[in-house]
């Protein structure tokens, strides 16, 4: 007995996954081998690095009462 199903293609047959690089947005295919996945270059990885460290990236949050304690001209 096999261990693919009757009908599936052998895995050398088999279409690779193409996704979109978050950077560039080229498509490109998703391989275990590529050490930069899931970007499609060393160059669209550094970019997306360079976007944490420069804090482009933000998460929207409401202020909570610590927060204003914090901050002694927040409050009246």
């Amino acid at each position: 007995m096999s261990a693919n199903a009757p009908n599936a293609p052998a895995p050398s047959e088999r279409k690779a996954l193409e996704v979109r690089c978050p950077s560039c947005g080229v498509m490109h295919p998703y391989r275990t081998d590529n050490p930069y996945r899931p970007f499609c270059s060393k160059g669209c990885k550094a970019i997306d690095l360079g976007a944490w460290a420069s804090e482009s990236y933000r998460v929207e949050a409401k202020p909570t009462t610590e927060d204003l304690l914090d901050d002694p001209g927040a409050l009246p």
